[in-house]
Protein backbone atom coordinates (compact mmCIF):
# COMPACT_ATOMS: atom_id res chain seq x y z
CA UNK A 1 0.00 0.00 0.00
CA UNK A 2 1.18 3.53 -0.77
CA UNK A 3 1.77 6.03 1.99
CA UNK A 4 -0.68 8.74 2.98
CA UNK A 5 0.37 11.64 5.20
CA UNK A 6 -1.11 14.54 7.10
CA UNK A 7 0.60 17.74 5.97
CA UNK A 8 -1.50 20.38 7.72
CA UNK A 9 -3.78 20.72 10.74
CA UNK A 10 -5.93 23.52 12.06
CA UNK A 11 -8.61 24.24 14.61
CA UNK A 12 -10.71 27.16 15.72
CA UNK A 13 -10.99 27.98 19.39
CA UNK A 14 -13.77 25.88 20.90
CA UNK A 15 -16.30 28.25 22.50
CA UNK A 16 -19.74 28.08 24.08
CA UNK A 17 -21.31 30.47 21.58
CA UNK A 18 -19.62 31.47 18.33
CA UNK A 19 -20.89 34.88 17.12
CA UNK A 20 -20.53 34.30 13.38
CA UNK A 21 -22.00 31.98 10.75
CA UNK A 22 -21.06 28.34 10.22
CA UNK A 23 -19.04 29.25 7.11
CA UNK A 24 -17.02 31.79 9.09
CA UNK A 25 -16.50 29.21 11.83
CA UNK A 26 -15.24 26.64 9.31
CA UNK A 27 -12.90 29.20 7.75
CA UNK A 28 -10.99 29.56 11.02
CA UNK A 29 -9.92 25.91 11.15
CA UNK A 30 -9.35 25.76 7.38
CA UNK A 31 -7.16 28.88 7.34
CA UNK A 32 -4.92 27.55 10.10
CA UNK A 33 -4.53 24.18 8.37
CA UNK A 34 -3.72 25.72 5.00
CA UNK A 35 -1.11 28.00 6.53
CA UNK A 36 0.31 25.01 8.38
CA UNK A 37 0.51 22.96 5.17
CA UNK A 38 1.89 25.93 3.20
CA UNK A 39 -0.26 25.19 0.17
CA UNK A 40 -2.95 27.11 -1.71
CA UNK A 41 -6.56 26.29 -2.50
CA UNK A 42 -5.44 25.31 -6.01
CA UNK A 43 -3.66 22.32 -4.43
CA UNK A 44 -6.86 20.93 -2.89
CA UNK A 45 -8.24 18.13 -5.10
CA UNK A 46 -11.31 17.36 -2.98
CA UNK A 47 -12.86 18.08 0.39
CA UNK A 48 -14.73 16.00 2.93
CA UNK A 49 -17.09 17.85 5.28
CA UNK A 50 -17.92 16.23 8.63
CA UNK A 51 -20.69 17.06 11.09
CA UNK A 52 -23.83 15.77 12.73
CA UNK A 53 -26.93 17.25 11.06
CA UNK A 54 -29.80 19.21 12.62
CA UNK A 55 -27.82 21.59 14.82
CA UNK A 56 -28.15 24.37 12.27
CA UNK A 57 -30.57 25.06 9.41
CA UNK A 58 -28.18 24.56 6.50
CA UNK A 59 -28.80 21.43 4.45
CA UNK A 60 -25.84 20.03 2.49
CA UNK A 61 -23.22 22.31 4.06
CA UNK A 62 -20.45 20.81 1.94
CA UNK A 63 -21.48 22.87 -1.10
CA UNK A 64 -21.73 26.05 0.95
CA UNK A 65 -18.24 25.61 2.38
CA UNK A 66 -16.64 24.67 -0.94
CA UNK A 67 -17.88 27.94 -2.39
CA UNK A 68 -16.93 30.04 0.63
CA UNK A 69 -13.45 28.52 0.96
CA UNK A 70 -12.72 28.91 -2.75
CA UNK A 71 -12.26 25.22 -3.55
CA UNK A 72 -14.85 24.87 -6.31
CA UNK A 73 -15.12 23.10 -8.74
CA UNK A 74 -13.30 20.24 -6.99
CA UNK A 75 -15.65 17.56 -5.62
CA UNK A 76 -16.85 17.86 -2.05
CA UNK A 77 -18.46 15.14 0.07
CA UNK A 78 -20.48 15.16 3.29
CA UNK A 79 -20.03 12.38 5.85
CA UNK A 80 -21.64 11.72 9.22
CA UNK A 81 -21.07 9.14 11.95
CA UNK A 82 -22.26 11.26 14.87
CA UNK A 83 -19.37 12.20 17.21
CA UNK A 84 -16.80 10.29 15.13
CA UNK A 85 -17.57 12.10 11.88
CA UNK A 86 -14.12 13.71 11.76
CA UNK A 87 -12.30 10.37 11.94
CA UNK A 88 -14.66 8.90 9.37
CA UNK A 89 -13.83 11.85 7.13
CA UNK A 90 -10.12 11.06 7.50
CA UNK A 91 -10.84 7.44 6.54
CA UNK A 92 -12.67 8.62 3.42
CA UNK A 93 -9.81 10.98 2.51
CA UNK A 94 -7.29 8.18 3.03
CA UNK A 95 -9.30 5.95 0.69
CA UNK A 96 -9.62 8.65 -1.98
CA UNK A 97 -5.86 9.11 -2.01
CA UNK A 98 -4.99 5.40 -1.83
CA UNK A 99 -7.33 4.72 -4.75
CA UNK A 100 -5.52 7.29 -6.86
CA UNK A 101 -8.60 9.44 -7.38
CA UNK A 102 -7.12 12.42 -5.54
CA UNK A 103 -3.76 13.61 -4.28
CA UNK A 104 -4.64 16.25 -1.66
CA UNK A 105 -7.88 16.19 0.36
CA UNK A 106 -9.09 18.62 3.04
CA UNK A 107 -11.07 17.02 5.88
CA UNK A 108 -13.18 19.72 7.49
CA UNK A 109 -15.22 19.17 10.66
CA UNK A 110 -17.57 21.63 12.32
CA UNK A 111 -20.48 22.06 14.67
CA UNK A 112 -22.30 25.17 15.85
CA UNK A 113 -24.30 23.73 18.71
CA UNK A 114 -25.28 27.05 20.25
CA UNK A 115 -27.93 27.68 17.60
CA UNK A 116 -30.32 25.46 19.58
CA UNK A 117 -31.06 25.15 23.30
CA UNK A 118 -29.45 22.60 25.61
CA UNK A 119 -32.74 20.70 25.79
CA UNK A 120 -32.98 20.60 22.00
CA UNK A 121 -29.35 19.52 21.77
CA UNK A 122 -29.96 16.62 24.15
CA UNK A 123 -32.97 15.59 22.08
CA UNK A 124 -30.87 15.62 18.89
CA UNK A 125 -28.23 13.50 20.59
CA UNK A 126 -30.88 11.09 21.80
CA UNK A 127 -31.97 10.61 18.21
CA UNK A 128 -28.55 9.14 17.53
CA UNK A 129 -30.12 6.04 19.07
CA UNK A 130 -32.95 4.08 17.47
CA UNK A 131 -35.92 6.45 17.10
CA UNK A 132 -38.37 3.53 17.06
CA UNK A 133 -37.23 1.46 20.01
CA UNK A 134 -35.10 3.63 22.32
CA UNK A 135 -35.06 7.42 21.98
CA UNK A 136 -38.87 7.86 22.31
CA UNK A 137 -38.51 6.65 25.89
CA UNK A 138 -36.25 9.55 26.83
CA UNK A 139 -32.84 7.95 26.63
CA UNK A 140 -30.08 10.54 26.37
CA UNK A 141 -26.29 10.44 26.34
CA UNK A 142 -25.69 10.87 30.11
CA UNK A 143 -28.17 8.07 30.87
CA UNK A 144 -26.59 5.71 28.36
CA UNK A 145 -23.09 6.28 29.71
CA UNK A 146 -24.42 6.03 33.27
CA UNK A 147 -25.47 2.45 32.47
CA UNK A 148 -21.94 1.66 31.32
CA UNK A 149 -20.47 3.36 34.39
CA UNK A 150 -22.74 1.34 36.68
CA UNK A 151 -21.85 -1.89 34.92
CA UNK A 152 -18.13 -1.13 35.21
CA UNK A 153 -18.48 -0.35 38.90
CA UNK A 154 -20.47 -3.49 39.65
CA UNK A 155 -18.15 -5.72 37.62
CA UNK A 156 -14.73 -4.36 38.58
CA UNK A 157 -15.16 -2.21 41.68
CA UNK A 158 -14.47 1.07 39.89
CA UNK A 159 -15.33 4.04 42.12
CA UNK A 160 -16.67 7.55 41.71
CA UNK A 161 -13.26 8.87 42.72
CA UNK A 162 -11.63 6.93 39.88
CA UNK A 163 -13.90 8.74 37.44
CA UNK A 164 -13.34 12.11 39.12
CA UNK A 165 -9.57 11.67 38.78
CA UNK A 166 -10.01 11.58 35.01
CA UNK A 167 -11.74 14.97 35.11
CA UNK A 168 -8.97 16.33 37.34
CA UNK A 169 -6.41 15.27 34.70
CA UNK A 170 -8.49 16.80 31.90
CA UNK A 171 -8.61 20.13 33.73
CA UNK A 172 -4.86 19.99 34.38
CA UNK A 173 -4.21 20.14 30.64
CA UNK A 174 -7.30 22.11 29.64
CA UNK A 175 -5.93 25.04 31.62
CA UNK A 176 -2.92 25.28 29.30
CA UNK A 177 -4.85 24.79 26.04
CA UNK A 178 -5.72 28.22 24.69
CA UNK A 179 -8.32 26.68 22.37
CA UNK A 180 -10.24 24.87 25.14
CA UNK A 181 -13.69 26.01 26.24
CA UNK A 182 -13.22 25.03 29.91
CA UNK A 183 -9.93 26.30 31.37
CA UNK A 184 -10.61 26.14 35.10
CA UNK A 185 -8.82 23.88 37.60
CA UNK A 186 -10.71 20.92 39.04
CA UNK A 187 -9.84 19.26 42.35
CA UNK A 188 -10.99 15.87 43.58
CA UNK A 189 -12.69 17.34 46.66
CA UNK A 190 -15.05 19.35 44.42
CA UNK A 191 -16.91 16.12 43.64
CA UNK A 192 -17.77 15.54 47.31
CA UNK A 193 -18.83 19.14 47.97
CA UNK A 194 -22.63 19.39 47.69
CA UNK A 195 -22.28 23.14 47.09
CA UNK A 196 -20.11 22.62 44.02
CA UNK A 197 -22.01 22.20 40.76
CA UNK A 198 -19.57 19.53 39.54
CA UNK A 199 -20.88 17.17 42.23
CA UNK A 200 -24.50 17.37 41.07
CA UNK A 201 -26.03 14.16 39.73
CA UNK A 202 -27.05 14.09 36.06
CA UNK A 203 -27.88 10.38 35.71
CA UNK A 204 -26.55 8.29 38.58
CA UNK A 205 -23.66 7.61 38.90
CA UNK A 206 -22.71 10.25 36.30
CA UNK A 207 -22.29 13.73 37.77
CA UNK A 208 -21.95 17.15 36.15
CA UNK A 209 -18.17 16.91 36.41
CA UNK A 210 -18.18 13.58 34.58
CA UNK A 211 -19.70 15.16 31.43
CA UNK A 212 -18.09 17.10 28.60
CA UNK A 213 -19.51 20.41 27.47
CA UNK A 214 -21.23 21.27 24.19
CA UNK A 215 -19.24 23.75 22.12
CA UNK A 216 -18.98 25.51 18.77
CA UNK A 217 -15.87 24.83 16.76
CA UNK A 218 -14.19 23.69 13.56
CA UNK A 219 -11.17 21.61 12.61
CA UNK A 220 -9.31 20.84 9.41
CA UNK A 221 -6.83 18.14 8.42
CA UNK A 222 -4.99 18.29 5.09
CA UNK A 223 -4.13 14.82 3.76
CA UNK A 224 -1.79 14.07 0.85
CA UNK A 225 -0.22 11.21 -1.06
CA UNK A 226 3.41 10.29 -0.46
CA UNK A 227 4.99 12.19 -3.35
CA UNK A 228 3.09 15.39 -2.67
CA UNK A 229 3.65 15.13 1.08
CA UNK A 230 7.41 14.81 0.70
CA UNK A 231 7.48 17.68 -1.79
CA UNK A 232 5.63 20.24 0.32
CA UNK A 233 6.06 19.21 3.97
CA UNK A 234 9.17 19.15 6.13
CA UNK A 235 7.35 17.18 8.84
CA UNK A 236 4.73 14.92 7.27
CA UNK A 237 2.91 12.68 9.74
CA UNK A 238 2.09 9.30 8.24
CA UNK A 239 -1.12 7.33 8.66
CA UNK A 240 0.20 3.94 9.80
CA UNK A 241 -3.08 2.26 10.68
CA UNK A 242 -6.73 3.15 10.35
CA UNK A 243 -9.47 0.97 11.84
CA UNK A 244 -13.23 1.30 12.02
CA UNK A 245 -16.16 -0.81 13.22
CA UNK A 246 -19.80 -0.54 14.23
CA UNK A 247 -22.10 -2.07 16.85
CA UNK A 248 -25.80 -2.70 17.37
CA UNK A 249 -27.58 0.64 17.72
CA UNK A 250 -29.99 -0.86 20.27
CA UNK A 251 -28.43 -1.70 23.61
CA UNK A 252 -30.67 -4.76 23.78
CA UNK A 253 -28.54 -6.20 20.98
CA UNK A 254 -25.28 -5.90 22.93
CA UNK A 255 -23.57 -8.34 25.26
CA UNK A 256 -20.85 -6.08 26.70
CA UNK A 257 -21.47 -3.10 29.00
CA UNK A 258 -18.01 -2.52 30.43
CA UNK A 259 -16.46 -1.47 27.13
CA UNK A 260 -17.25 -0.88 23.46
CA UNK A 261 -16.87 -3.80 21.06
CA UNK A 262 -16.66 -1.38 18.10
CA UNK A 263 -13.67 0.35 19.69
CA UNK A 264 -11.97 -2.96 20.36
CA UNK A 265 -12.51 -4.15 16.79
CA UNK A 266 -11.30 -0.83 15.34
CA UNK A 267 -8.21 -0.98 17.54
CA UNK A 268 -7.36 -4.51 16.42
CA UNK A 269 -7.64 -3.44 12.78
CA UNK A 270 -5.50 -0.34 13.28
CA UNK A 271 -2.81 -2.16 15.27
CA UNK A 272 -2.68 -4.94 12.68
CA UNK A 273 -2.37 -2.50 9.79
CA UNK A 274 0.39 -0.56 11.58
CA UNK A 275 2.17 -3.74 12.62
CA UNK A 276 2.42 -2.67 16.26
CA UNK A 277 0.72 -3.20 19.62
CA UNK A 278 -0.53 -0.96 22.43
CA UNK A 279 2.89 -0.79 24.11
CA UNK A 280 4.32 1.02 21.08
CA UNK A 281 1.94 3.98 21.48
CA UNK A 282 3.76 7.00 22.90
CA UNK A 283 0.81 9.41 23.21
CA UNK A 284 -2.95 9.08 22.70
CA UNK A 285 -6.16 11.03 22.28
CA UNK A 286 -9.28 9.14 23.38
CA UNK A 287 -12.95 10.01 23.22
CA UNK A 288 -13.75 11.20 26.75
CA UNK A 289 -17.27 12.54 26.29
CA UNK A 290 -17.79 11.20 29.82
CA UNK A 291 -15.17 10.16 32.35
CA UNK A 292 -16.27 6.53 32.10
CA UNK A 293 -15.65 6.70 28.33
CA UNK A 294 -11.97 7.50 28.90
CA UNK A 295 -11.62 4.74 31.47
CA UNK A 296 -13.16 2.19 29.11
CA UNK A 297 -10.91 3.44 26.30
CA UNK A 298 -7.81 2.57 28.35
CA UNK A 299 -9.05 -1.01 28.40
CA UNK A 300 -10.54 -1.20 24.89
CA UNK A 301 -7.24 -0.01 23.39
CA UNK A 302 -5.14 -2.47 25.37
CA UNK A 303 -3.39 0.11 27.56
CA UNK A 304 -4.77 -1.85 30.53
CA UNK A 305 -6.52 -5.17 31.06
CA UNK A 306 -10.32 -5.07 31.51
CA UNK A 307 -11.08 -3.70 34.96
CA UNK A 308 -7.56 -2.31 35.47
CA UNK A 309 -7.87 1.04 33.70
CA UNK A 310 -8.47 2.73 37.05
CA UNK A 311 -4.93 1.90 38.13
CA UNK A 312 -3.56 3.96 35.24
CA UNK A 313 -5.33 7.11 36.40
CA UNK A 314 -4.72 6.42 40.08
CA UNK A 315 -0.96 6.24 39.46
CA UNK A 316 -1.01 9.13 36.95
CA UNK A 317 0.33 6.91 34.17
CA UNK A 318 -1.92 8.77 31.69
CA UNK A 319 -0.38 12.14 32.60
CA UNK A 320 2.33 13.69 30.42
CA UNK A 321 5.12 12.09 32.45
CA UNK A 322 3.45 8.67 32.59
CA UNK A 323 3.84 5.50 30.56
CA UNK A 324 0.90 6.27 28.24
CA UNK A 325 -0.01 9.99 28.16
CA UNK A 326 -3.67 10.51 27.22
CA UNK A 327 -5.62 13.66 26.26
CA UNK A 328 -2.92 16.22 26.91
CA UNK A 329 -5.09 18.92 25.31
CA UNK A 330 -7.71 18.53 28.02
CA UNK A 331 -9.80 16.07 26.03
CA UNK A 332 -13.47 16.62 25.33
CA UNK A 333 -14.04 17.10 29.07
CA UNK A 334 -12.12 20.40 29.09
CA UNK A 335 -11.62 21.25 25.43
CA UNK A 336 -15.32 20.88 24.60
CA UNK A 337 -17.12 18.65 22.11
CA UNK A 338 -18.33 20.37 18.91
CA UNK A 339 -19.38 17.04 17.44
CA UNK A 340 -18.17 17.21 13.84
CA UNK A 341 -14.97 19.05 14.76
CA UNK A 342 -13.87 16.68 17.52
CA UNK A 343 -12.12 14.00 15.46
CA UNK A 344 -10.07 16.55 13.53
CA UNK A 345 -9.12 18.31 16.76
CA UNK A 346 -7.91 15.01 18.25
CA UNK A 347 -5.85 14.34 15.11
CA UNK A 348 -4.39 17.85 15.28
CA UNK A 349 -3.25 17.27 18.86
CA UNK A 350 -1.42 14.05 17.97
CA UNK A 351 0.15 15.61 14.87
CA UNK A 352 1.52 18.47 16.96
CA UNK A 353 2.84 15.99 19.53
CA UNK A 354 4.64 13.94 16.88
CA UNK A 355 6.15 17.09 15.39
CA UNK A 356 7.35 18.24 18.80
CA UNK A 357 5.12 21.33 18.62
CA UNK A 358 2.77 20.76 21.59
CA UNK A 359 4.31 23.38 23.87
CA UNK A 360 4.05 22.81 27.61
CA UNK A 361 2.02 19.63 27.02
CA UNK A 362 4.75 18.07 24.86
CA UNK A 363 5.64 14.44 25.49
CA UNK A 364 9.34 13.56 25.35
CA UNK A 365 10.23 12.53 21.77
CA UNK A 366 7.10 10.56 20.71
CA UNK A 367 7.26 8.51 17.53
CA UNK A 368 3.79 6.92 17.35
CA UNK A 369 0.43 8.38 18.41
CA UNK A 370 -3.13 7.08 18.50
CA UNK A 371 -6.54 8.70 18.07
CA UNK A 372 -9.66 6.95 19.42
CA UNK A 373 -12.95 8.55 18.31
CA UNK A 374 -16.39 7.14 19.18
CA UNK A 375 -19.72 7.94 17.54
CA UNK A 376 -22.87 7.70 19.64
CA UNK A 377 -22.88 5.25 22.54
CA UNK A 378 -20.22 2.99 21.07
CA UNK A 379 -22.20 2.76 17.83
CA UNK A 380 -19.22 3.75 15.67
CA UNK A 381 -15.61 3.07 16.62
CA UNK A 382 -12.61 4.68 14.91
CA UNK A 383 -8.93 4.21 15.78
CA UNK A 384 -6.17 5.94 13.82
CA UNK A 385 -2.45 5.37 14.36
CA UNK A 386 -0.03 8.06 13.24
CA UNK A 387 3.77 8.09 13.00
CA UNK A 388 6.41 10.63 12.16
Amino acid sequence: MGKVAIIGVGQSAFVRSYPGSIRELVFEGFKEAMEDAKISTKDIDASVICSAPEYDKQRSPAGVFAEYLGINPQPTLYVETLCSSGSTGLRVAYSLIESGLHDVVAVIGFQKMSEISSAESQERMGRGADIQWESPFGTMMPAYYAMYARAHMETYGTTLDDLALIRVKAATYGQINEKAVYRKPVRLEMFSDPENRLSGTVASPVRVGDCCANADGSSCVIVAGEEKAKAVSQKPIWILGIGAASESVNLAGRNLFTGFTAARAAAREAYSMAGIGPKQIDVAEVHDCFTIAELMAYEDLGFAEPGEGRYLIQSKQTYREGTIPVNLDGGLLSKGHPIGATGGSQIRTIVLQLRGEAGSAQVDDPEIGLVHNIGGVGLYGNVTILGR
